[in-house]
C-alpha cells in the first residue's frame, strides 16, 4: 500500500513537469544532449524548432517538429 501511495505522489509531482516550454529565441548555452524547443520563423506553421545541444567542437542539431498540446505549453519563457 505504501508503494502505491508513493507512486501516486510521484506521478502527481511529475505530471506538470512533462510539458515542454517553447522559447522565443535559441538559448546561448545548452548542455550536451539537452533539448530546447524554439518558436522560429524558419519552420512551417504549426511546427517548432527542436534544438539539441552538442559536445564541444560539434554543431547543434536543429530540426522542425510538430508538438501536440500535451507536450508543449505556450508559455513565454525567456532564456
Amino acid at each position: 500500500m505504501r508503494i502505491l501511495a508513493l507512486m501516486l505522489v510521484l506521478l502527481g509531482v511529475a505530471w506538470p513537469c512533462s510539458a515542454q516550454t517553447i522559447l522565443r529565441s535559441e538559448p546561448l548555452v545548452l548542455a550536451p544532449y539537452e533539448v530546447a524547443f524554439v518558436r522560429d520563423i524558419s519552420c512551417p506553421p504549426g511546427q517548432v524548432m527542436k534544438v539539441t545541444g552538442a559536445i564541444r567542437g560539434l554543431h547543434r542539431r536543429k530540426t522542425c517538429v510538430s508538438l501536440t498540446g500535451e507536450q508543449a505549453s505556450l508559455a513565454t519563457a525567456t532564456p
